[in-house]
């Protein structure tokens, strides 16, 4: 669960430097990775809810 905690974390630092630079600089090329960093963001946070359910029924 810490790795995938990391993976999040990581993630979503990532998002955020593509979308700054969308915003800032107007980059498109940075709004299209940003856009794919949220999706892979929404993908990794249904699976830590799937993992924290399964944690707390332990």
């Amino acid at each position: 669960m810490k790795e995938l905690v990391e993976n999040i974390q990581s993630t979503f630092e990532n998002f955020q430097t593509e979308a700054n630079s969308q915003l800032e600089s107007g980059n498109k090329s940075a709004g299209t990775r940003a856009r794919k960093s949220s999706l892979e963001l929404e993908k990794l946070l249904k699976e830590f809810r799937k993992v924290s359910v399964a944690e707390s029924k332990k």
